[in-house]
C-alpha cells in the first residue's frame, strides 16, 4: 500500500469511510467555485469520483491521494497525480491537483500535501515532468505553483466548461536543482 507522510499529513490511499468526509468537501460551493464549470457534487457522483481515483492508481502506478491530518485522522481532501484528459492539448502529461475542504484552508496544508505529491512522482514513480492547471483567477492555486517551482507553460480553454486555465510545469531536472534564495 502506498502511503506518504509530511510532518502533519499522512497521504493514502481511499476507504470506504472517506466518502461521507470528502461528499461534504465536495457538496460546498466555495471549495468547488473553481472546478470545472463550479458544480457540486453528491455522494454518487463523490463515490464515481473515488473510484475513478483507484482505477488511475492501479492503471498508472499513481494517483490521487487521500489527505488525512495525522494528529486527528480527519480527512482533509485530497492530492496527488493524475493525467489531465479533460484538456487533451496538453497530453501526454501528468498533473498534481489537490482539493481541501474550507476547513484546512490557510495553513499551508494544501502545499505541504502538493509538494510531498511533487516528490512522490519524481522519486518514487520516475516522471520527468509534471504539470498543473488552474483556472485563471484562482489566485490560491496559482501561489501553491509558485511554491511549487512550476514555471507558466501556456494558458488555454478547458473545452468541458469553456472556462480560461493556466498550466504551469516543474521538469524533473528543475526540481532537483536547488534554487538560490
Amino acid at each position: 500500500m502506498v502511503m506518504v507522510q509530511t510532518p502533519r499529513l499522512l497521504l493514502r490511499r481511499w476507504r470506504d469511510e472517506d466518502i461521507a468526509p470528502l461528499t461534504a468537501i465536495n457538496a460546498d460551493p466555495e471549495v468547488m467555485r473553481w472546478i470545472g464549470d463550479g458544480s457540486t457534487r453528491d455522494e454518487e457522483q463523490t463515490r464515481a469520483g473515488v473510484e475513478a481515483m483507484e482505477r488511475e492508481w492501479e492503471a498508472e502506478g499513481f494517483g490521487l491521494f487521500a489527505v488525512e491530518i495525522r494528529a486527528t485522522g480527519r480527512l482533509a481532501g485530497f492530492t496527488g497525480l493524475s493525467v489531465p484528459h479533460f484538456l487533451p492539448e496538453v497530453l501526454p502529461a501528468v498533473e498534481v491537483g489537490w482539493r481541501l475542504g474550507r476547513a484546512f484552508w490557510g495553513r499551508g496544508l494544501a502545499s505541504e500535501a502538493a509538494s510531498a505529491a511533487v516528490r512522490f512522482g519524481f522519486h518514487d514513480r520516475g516522471l520527468e515532468k509534471i504539470v498543473s492547471i488552474a483556472q485563471i483567477g484562482h489566485g490560491a492555486s496559482e501561489r501553491i505553483m509558485g511554491k511549487l517551482g512550476m514555471r507558466l507553460e501556456r494558458e488555454l480553454v478547458d473545452p468541458a466548461c469553456g472556462r480560461p486555465v493556466r498550466v504551469r510545469a516543474i521538469t524533473r531536472s528543475e526540481y532537483d536543482t536547488p534554487q538560490p534564495s
